[in-house]
């Protein structure tokens, strides 16, 4: 593999690695927030049946997106991370409207599919 695309699978790891730990630490400190915006009710609703609550919801999802930062800074199992990754951002098309944030992950799922 040539030395520039060596950096350029760098510096897109590092880009979306920046991406889900920024994300995923911020929901330990700011949940409130992600359940009141983004936090679907049925979703939550769902949730309870299983003995969880919103604020477990969140806390999961970031540790998901740590998770996946860690693995893409670290190289180990990124594949299984970035396909887990692409599943987790395709999933949020069925339940968010199209909006800005939609078009965000667009690009996302196009920085783990490189």
């Amino acid at each position: 593999m040539s030395k520039s695309l060596k950096l350029s699978h760098f510096f897109i790891r590092l880009g979306l690695a920046s991406v889900f730990l920024w994300f995923g630490i911020d929901k330990f400190f700011h949940y409130t927030y992600w359940i009141n915006a983004w936090m679907p009710k049925w979703l939550i609703q769902a949730a309870l049946q299983f003995g969880l609550n919103d604020i477990n919801i969140i806390y999961l999802f970031g540790v998901f997106e740590v998770i996946v930062g860690i693995s893409l800074i670290s190289c180990v199992f990124i594949r299984f991370f970035s396909f887990l990754a692409i599943i987790f951002l395709g999933s949020l098309f069925f339940f968010l409207p199209f909006n800005e944030v939609i078009v965000r992950d667009i690009g996302l799922i196009g920085g783990f599919l490189s």
